[in-house]
């Protein structure tokens, strides 16, 4: 809740503010089960909302829809309003609200295109092993090479696929990359689809910006990204939140120091980011925190210990809320007191005694002060939220969807062309090409067995014609032979008859 352009957050000896220019030095919402921090969550969504400044947050167990509604009244509501002093103030309101769902059933449908997520955060996300992962970036430089988009996952298969069938044309280049690597990045990419992680991958891609809008009234719209179903699948879940801090990053102009955020981000089940992340993404993703507020962004991050955080990032949350932690394990004792070291000392209590012995809806609040310095330690209550408490009707949610200006541009899936069609085509040409070669071939050679064919029986024509004419004259010379046998017989023949006639009888 605004005062004199300040967020009251809590009211304990004295009020407890948040000071908008100093917003984005992030913060830290921490506490036990049941102790208060998602009303505390609330409360500061939709003070930076009425500030006039966006969020976003994930809604991870359902509870936090009800910002598109106003409150209810109730005693308990009245009680609180009144011990904490707020009644001339504090109006119950909704708040611009936008619905977001990775699957698309409970919000506009976020996806992103495997080229904007990177081989990095994608390895991670297919748990790759190094080797696997270089062989993964190399694919990707192939692909920016030879300007094929990987838009989703079957753009992404049908690249792997090529290189492994050309890596030997690659292996000068970039290294030799075995077909078992090819092999295991193809079946993690299944393993992805089987568990719907390919759902994410697509257009049309999230624009941040859209994030970063307020409505005609000048209040930040409060992006909640429906998470029931993402956060069952933890590594999805992760990478999605580190991509979202790498988009930020990259696509953010520098700002300096600002009068207030330009959007604050909301990291709910924040140890799930950092638990069995390899160093070197640990490294990015402080790298991140530390830079990314000067860019007039602000991270806060809820989880139940400051212990759950590395100490690099945790020496990067400057505004904390700590609810009620338990401690009667060794290992919970420890995280009190470093929950109670993070904070500047109060001279009226043990900040240590009082983690363990706070009510629910109570906390220890510790923000900057004008001057960036951490204030002292305050034990308050935090105020209660303006908007529904709880989650909605599906009636209710539907509305808000479809009213959405923005529910055109997200609504309809596309499917351009990308590296699957073009490398498709490429194989059909390839193909088409080699049955056409086969064919002209075949054609070439029997046209060739044709030519030889009719030069054979050509040649045995003229065989037998060279044949028939030497059987013909043989023939007539055989009759000549004959012919002239006989007349020489008849010759003789007449000659005796002739000769008989003149010497003998009187024939």
């Amino acid at each position: 809740m605004l005062h004199d352009n300040k967020i009251l957050m809590a009211v304990g000896d004295r009020p407890v503010y948040l000071l908008p220019h100093q917003a984005n030095r992030h913060g830290m919402i921490a506490g036990a089960s049941g102790t208060g921090k998602t009303i505390t969550l609330k409360v500061m969504a939709e003070s930076f909302s009425s500030l006039g400044v966006p969020v976003f947050l994930a809604d991870i167990k359902s509870d936090l829809a009800g910002m598109c509604l106003p409150g209810e009244d109730n005693a308990a509501m009245q009680e609180r309003i009144a011990r904490l002093g707020i009644g001339e103030s504090f109006r119950y309101t909704d708040f611009p609200t936008r619905f977001w769902d990775i699957w698309g059933e409970f919000g506009h449908t976020v996806k992103t295109t495997v080229t904007d997520m990177g081989p990095y955060l994608l390895a991670r996300l297919l748990d790759l092993t190094q080797v696997q992962s270089d062989a993964l970036q190399v694919i990707f430089r192939i692909a920016d090479e030879q300007g094929l988009l990987l838009l989703d996952l079957k753009d992404l298969r049908a690249m792997v696929r090529f290189v492994g069938e050309n890596r030997k044309d690659y292996a000068n280049e970039y290294g030799t990359i075995a077909p078992q690597t090819i092999g295991a990045i193809q079946r993690s990419l299944l393993a992805l689809e089987d568990s719907g992680g390919d759902i994410f991958f697509g257009e049309p891609a999230l624009d941040i910006f859209d994030w970063i809008r307020t409505d005609s009234t000048g209040r930040g719209y409060i992006n909640i990204l429906h998470s029931v179903k993402l956060a069952q699948n933890p590594t999805l879940y992760t990478t999605f939140m580190l991509w979202m801090l790498s988009e930020l990053y990259e696509r953010m102009p520098e700002a300096g120091d600002l009068e207030k955020p330009r959007i604050v981000f909301f990291f709910d089940e924040a140890h799930m980011l950092f638990t069995d992340a390899p160093k070197a993404l640990l490294q990015k993703v402080e790298q991140i925190i530390k830079l990314i507020r000067s860019k007039g962004v602000g991270i806060y991050f809820i989880s139940q210990s400051p212990s759950d955080l590395p100490d690099p990032v945790l020496a990067q949350l400057s505004n904390r809320v700590q609810h009620a932690l338990r401690a009667y394990t060794p290992a919970e004792q420890k995280a009190v007191r470093t929950a109670a070291d993070t904070f500047r000392p109060n001279p009226n209590f043990d900040t240590k005694d009082v983690i363990t012995e706070l009510s629910t809806g109570e906390a220890l609040v510790s923000f900057l002060d004008e001057k960036g310095a951490p204030g002292v330690v305050e034990r308050a209550w935090i105020l209660p939220p303006q908007s529904k408490m709880g989650t909605i009707t599906d009636d209710v949610r539907k509305k808000v969807i479809n009213n959405s200006d923005l529910f055109i541009k997200y609504h309809q899936e596309i499917d351009r062309e990308s590296a699957y069609e073009l490398l498709a085509r490429d194989e059909e040409a390839k193909l088409a090409a080699a049955e056409k070669a086969a064919q002209e071939k075949a054609e070439a050679e029997a046209a060739a067995l044709a030519e030889k064919e009719a030069a054979k029986a050509a040649k045995e024509a003229e065989k037998a014609a060279k044949a028939k004419k030497k059987e013909k004259s043989f023939v007539t010379k055989a009759v000549e032979r004959t012919a002239s046998s006989a007349m020489s017989a008849i010759g003789r023949e007449l000659g005796r008859s002739i000769f008989r006639g003149l010497f003998g009888s009187s024939k």
